[in-house]
């Protein structure tokens, strides 16, 4: 069904991270807006209610992770191994193609791609001489699917690229699409598809540049969050980062009852990122947004719609980081998407001032 499309560009600044599009969720019920204007709280996030697709509310993570996978002794081992079941299980009735994995609306792909890779430009000549052009890159693809990403993104900028992808079906369609495309190519190619969960994997030390991981996090507990960021960071070369590409819920957070994955805030994964030992980066750069006409709302699966923000006065459509973002005229039940470069190292810090060699020197007066 006729959703959007006609894209314009505007160019926005941005710090450290920042969202991209929002993305329907169709079962979020309406919440009221947090008109909260700072991120600092002396309280967890994880004490934040939140909710299931279902409209149950929770008083806290805490409260939802005891009932969906225990407290941790034996007997309770059995429901988290079966929470990762269920959602691979929904994902294996899912059609192995762009379409299947983007809930039936293929033209998000473009629309993403874009984005993710006016992020990853950026990134790649913040960390690396040249863009790292000079450079034999290796990127793994977390949650890789049908191979999407790789495809269209990653294998362009990274001379090797591994899968990571525990639904088997889709590994073996991206490896088919993969190997008829780049067969040809030493250059640029696959390597490695392992069909692992992310609870499951330990990368080889030392071998990435670039670890990208896009909506698939959710799927994990928060304690495979961590532990999973903190073996996967032995995988980054030095200088190497982390790019986490993920829905984010307002407040506290959302269960999804169907295939088995939580909806963090920004605060949320915040807390988890500390836990992680885990720094956000820090960008100074112009980004493009893409706004659409919005002609219908539909029903879709996990990742859906894309609603591209429109929502700022003075042509700005995007937000630093550590500001609530407004979706003025969008509908409550949008999920924003943001994007996160995360590192082992302390960023250095963006100065916009001149140096004062460059302020004392003599100016021409006219």
């Amino acid at each position: 069904m006729a959703l959007w499309i006609r894209p314009t560009f505007k160019v926005v600044s941005i710090f450290q991270h920042h969202p991209i599009n929002p993305i329907q969720n169709p079962n979020l019920p309406n919440k009221k807006k947090n008109t909260s204007t700072s991120n600092a709280s002396c309280w967890s996030a994880m004490e934040a209610a939140g909710s299931d697709s279902d409209g149950r509310e929770f008083k806290n993570a805490q409260e939802m992770w005891r009932e969906q996978i225990g407290d941790g002794d034996e007997a309770d081992n059995h429901k988290k191994t079966q929470w990762y079941r269920d959602g691979v299980a929904y994902w294996e009735g899912v059609e192995a193609s762009v379409n299947g994995v983007l809930g039936g609306f293929g033209q998000v792909n473009d629309a993403d791609i874009k984005g993710s890779e006016a992020f990853l430009n950026t990134l790649l000549h913040e960390r690396f001489d040249g863009g790292g052009r000079n450079q034999h890159l290796v990127a793994l693809d977390c949650g890789s699917g049908v191979g999407r990403i790789t495809k269209n993104l990653l294998i362009r900028y990274f001379n090797e690229v591994d899968l990571l992808e525990p639904v088997s079906h889709f590994l073996d369609a991206a490896r088919e699409s993969l190997s008829q495309e780049y067969v040809a190519s030493n250059m640029h190619k696959t390597t490695n598809f392992y069909c692992v969960p992310l609870q499951e994997f330990t990368p080889d030390a030392g071998r990435y540049d670039v670890i990208w991981i896009q909506w698939c996090i959710g799927h994990l507990t928060d304690d495979d969050f961590v532990s999973f960021f903190k073996r996967a960071k032995v995988g980054l070369k030095p200088g190497g980062f982390f790019v986490l590409k993920e829905n984010i819920a307002r407040n506290g957070f959302v269960l999804d009852n169907e295939d088995r994955s939580i909806t963090r805030s920004e605060l949320y994964f915040k807390d988890l990122f500390h836990q992680c030992g885990l720094h956000l980066g820090q960008l100074d750069v112009s980004y493009p947004t893409w706004t659409y006409s919005i002609k219908e709302l539909k029903h879709i699966l996990k990742v859906g719609i894309v609603i591209p923000l429109d929502c700022c006065s003075g042509g700005v459509a995007i937000q630093p980081i550590g500001v609530n973002l407004d979706q003025k005229g969008l509908p409550e039940e949008l999920f924003a998407v943001k994007m996160f470069a995360l590192t082992t190292d302390v960023p250095k810090k963006v100065h916009k001032t001149r140096s004062k060699a460059q302020a004392n020197r003599p100016g021409i007066i006219k």
